[in-house]
């Protein structure tokens, strides 16, 4: 009765928790600012983020997971520690147990590494579940079912993708392309073709603001201010839809290659129940402009972007946290 639990979905560009009753109470970027002198933890989420690109010598803002994993464990204990006190709040009796989604492509020692900083964060017990179930729980797909369901999760470090069938994986396939990715294609393209060094910020607004993955009839337009790689000085560019499709080019050609290649791996009963469904697309990622319909014409099988996408991981986990006893056995490992 009194046992607190809540779940995190600790991504690679951002980090949700949810709490059970009062739903997703922290939606924050995964960015930890750090004293360079002392090591210490000056700020997390919002604040650090903003400090991305601007820090002076002494302050440095870093990502501590990468490709959805950890990839510095000290400073990813501290964030998680950050994100349990302010959802819980500060004076508690009880430590909580706490679930944590991680890439199904995540190895034994990359699961291993959530768990023991979660454990070391304040948590009580730590379970950590596959992303793809947990989206797929997100996004009302009955995965309980007899019948196939085909989940793409796509998030900021990897898009992870999955075939389900009677409350469990029947073939996943997990490639470490995501936003991240995309931003990086982007900031690279505009350096080549126009000799301008953009920040991470400014490509992620592009992405969101102008970006689609087909070509639009009608162009949609955004400035760009960065630094011009031949003067040295400031400079604001004009720039429209075109110059982010064609920058992501081959980032989305991997995304296709990955579903087509669990397609292939498909069971034939369950490649039947797919083709009359749909593949149901989850994740920040996931709301590229046209990305279901380039999914679409690329493998002729229906793409559909949930709702909330980019709250399907962490929903799903508080589903499943609620019902731990029925999950417990065939969809996390424990400790």
């Amino acid at each position: 009765m009194f046992r607190k639990r809540i779940s995190i979905d600790l991504g690679t560009a951002y980090t949700l928790v949810h709490v059970p009753r009062r739903g997703i109470v922290i939606n924050e970027p995964s960015v930890v600012a750090i004293s360079v002198l002392d090591k210490k933890i000056l700020t997390v989420g919002n604040e650090a983020k903003e400090m991305l690109g601007r820090t002076p010598d002494n302050i440095v803002a870093v990502r501590p997971l990468k490709d959805g994993v950890i990839a510095d464990y000290r400073t990813t204990e501290a964030m998680l520690r950050y994100f349990i006190n302010k959802a819980l709040g500060g004076v508690r009796l009880l430590r909580p147990e706490v679930m944590v989604a991680v890439p199904s492509g995540a190895s034994s020692t990359e699961r291993r590494a959530v768990i023991d900083a979660t454990i070391a964060a304040g948590a009580k017990a730590a379970y950590v579940i596959k992303e793809p179930i947990a989206a797929a729980i997100g996004a009302d797909i009955p995965v309980g079912s007899s019948s196939g369901h085909m989940i793409v999760d796509i998030g900021g470090g990897t898009a992870e993708l999955a075939v389900l069938s009677l409350g469990g994986v029947v073939v996943s396939n997990s490639i470490r392309v995501g936003g991240n990715r995309l931003d990086a294609a982007i900031i690279d393209f505009i350096r080549r073709k126009y000799n301008l060094a953009i920040g991470e910020r400014t490509a992620e607004e592009a992405k969101i603001n102008i970006g689609s993955a087909l070509y639009l009839e009608e162009k949609l337009t955004t400035d760009l201010k960065g630094r011009d790689l031949i003067t040295g000085l400031p400079r604001t560019l004009s720039i429209n839809s075109d110059d982010i499709t064609e920058a992501i080019q081959n980032e989305l050609e991997m995304i296709i290659g990955a579903v087509k290649n669990l397609l292939r791996e498909t069971p034939p009963e369950l490649a039947a129940d797919i083709m009359d469904k749909g593949m149901v697309l989850s994740g920040g990622s996931s709301q590229l402009r046209n990305l279901d319909q380039l999914l679409f014409r690329s493998t002729d099988v229906p793409a559909f972007v949930a709702d909330e996408a980019q709250l399907c991981v962490a929903k799903g986990m508080g589903i499943a946290l609620d019902n731990l006893n029925s999950y417990k056995r065939s969809i996390f490992a424990t400790k």
